[in-house]
C-alpha cells in the first residue's frame, strides 16, 4: 500500500520531533520533511509534494492561517491542525478556511502530555485514505450576519410538546468536516423557525462551547453548548458537549436534555446513534434526522430507529461531503428519504416541515 507522505509544520523543535515519532508509528505513513514556519512550509510542499500537512497555527514570519489559505487555493492539500485548547476559536477559523480536522494539543509541553494525542492524531491521519480527490476543499461559506436578516417571532410551546408542525425537531449528526458544514447550515436559515435543533458533532471536551458560541454569532437560532437540564425549545439549538452524550426525556410535558457519560461501547463521542435513538420515541414522525459528512458509521443505527417511529431522514450526498462515510452508511440502511448536497439541506428541512 502506498504510504501517506506528510510534512510537519511547527515552530517548536520538541513538537516536531514528537509529532514525527507518533506519525512514523504507522506503517502507512512517511514523514518526508518538516518546516518551522509558513514560508518554509510552502517551500517544502513544492519540493516534497506531500499528501498531507500537519499545521501549527501560531508561528513566526508566516503564520498557519496564511499558509493554510495558500495550501487550499494553490495545492489543494488536506491539512490537520494541531493546536492548543486555548486556541479553540482559531481552530474553527482554520476549519472554515479548509483544514480537514484538528487535534487538541495539551497545554503542557511535557513529553508524556504531548504523547496523549497519539491515538487521535494517528486515527485522523488515516482518514486521509478515505478522502476522494479534492473532497476536503470547501468554497467560501458566504455567511450573512444575522443582524441583516429579520427575526420573526415564534409561538413558543412547552419544549415541542403539543406544537402541531410536521417537524418539531431537527437532529443533526456529523464528524470530520462537520464544523464548516454546520456553520453553513446555521447561517443559511433566513428566520428563526418554530422547531428545535440538536447536534452531536464528534469533538473532544473543551471545544464545543467555543464552537457553539461561533455558530450563535452567525445564526438566528439561539445556539448554545447543551447543559444538563436544558429545555429543548423552538428556536433553540443545543450542541452536545465534547466527550459526553446528549439524550432526552419528558418531564411535566417538557422535553429536557440530559448530558451523560458515554458507555464503553460508544466508539464515537458525542454519539449520534445515542442522540437519535433517544429523541425518536419522543418526537416520532415530527423529527428530521440529518447525517452530514464524517468518517465511520455513527448514526446508521439511529436513523433506523427514527424511521421506525415515522420520522424523516436526510443524508448529505457524496458530491459535497468532505468524508462520505457516515452519510454512506446511513444511505446503506435504505431508510434515507433525501440524499442531497449540503446547500440543499436547509431548504429540504423547511419544505419537509411545511414552513414554505
Amino acid at each position: 500500500m502506498k504510504k501517506i507522505r506528510i510534512v510537519v509544520v511547527d515552530d517548536s523543535a520538541f513538537s516536531r520531533r514528537s509529532i514525527t515519532r507518533m506519525l512514523e508509528g504507522l506503517d502507512s505513513v512517511e514523514v518526508v520533511g518538516y518546516a518551522t514556519n509558513g514560508e518554509e512550509g510552502i517551500q517544502k510542499v513544492i519540493l516534497l509534494k506531500p499528501d498531507l500537512v500537519t499545521l501549527d497555527l501560531e508561528m513566526p514570519k508566516m503564520d498557519g492561517f496564511t499558509l493554510l489559505r495558500i495550501l487550499m487555493t494553490r495545492f489543494s492539500l488536506p491539512v490537520i491542525v494541531i493546536s492548543a485548547l486555548s486556541g479553540a476559536d482559531k481552530v474553527f477559523r482554520a476549519l472554515e478556511l479548509g483544514a480537514l480536522d484538528f487535534v487538541a494539543k495539551p497545554s503542557s509541553s511535557a513529553s508524556i502530555d504531548l504523547l496523549s494525542i497519539k491515538d487521535d492524531l494517528q486515527k485522523k491521519v488515516l482518514q486521509v485514505l478515505a478522502l476522494k480527490p479534492g473532497g476536503y476543499v470547501r468554497s467560501s461559506l458566504g455567511i450573512t450576519p444575522p443582524e441583516n436578516r429579520t427575526v420573526q417571532s415564534l409561538q413558543m410551546g412547552k419544549a415541542g410538546i403539543g406544537i402541531h408542525h410536521a417537524i418539531d425537531l431537527v437532529a443533526i449528526g456529523t464528524s470530520t468536516g462537520g464544523p464548516p458544514a454546520l456553520q453553513q447550515i446555521f447561517s443559511t436559515f433566513e428566520q428563526k423557525y418554530p422547531f428545535a435543533i440538536v447536534v452531536s458533532q464528534h469533538m473532544p471536551a473543551g471545544f464545543t462551547k467555543a464552537f457553539a458560541d461561533r455558530l450563535n454569532r452567525s445564526s438566528l437560532f439561539d445556539v448554545k453548548e447543551a447543559e444538563d437540564g436544558d429545555l429543548v425549545l423552538p428556536g433553540r439549538a443545543l450542541i452536545a458537549p465534547g466527550g459526553r452524550n446528549m439524550i432526552f426525556e419528558v418531564c411535566g410535558g417538557q422535553v429536557t436534555a440530559r448530558i451523560v457519560a458515554p458507555s464503553e461501547s460508544d466508539r464515537y463521542v458525542p454519539s449520534v446513534d445515542v442522540m437519535l435513538q433517544s429523541c425518536a420515541g419522543i418526537y416520532c414522525k415530527r423529527v428530521a434526522a440529518v447525517i452530514l459528512t464524517g468518517m465511520g458509521n455513527d448514526g446508521s443505527k439511529g436513523v433506523r430507529v427514527i424511521k421506525e417511529h415515522g420520522g424523516c431522514v436526510i443524508a448529505e450526498s457524496e458530491e459535497t461531503a468532505v468524508v462520505y462515510g457516515m452519510p454512506r452508511e446511513a444511505v446503506a440502511t435504505g431508510v434515507v428519504d433525501h440524499c442531497i448536497p449540503l446547500d440543499q439541506v436547509v431548504s429540504t428541512i423547511i419544505q419537509q416541515g411545511g414552513f414554505t
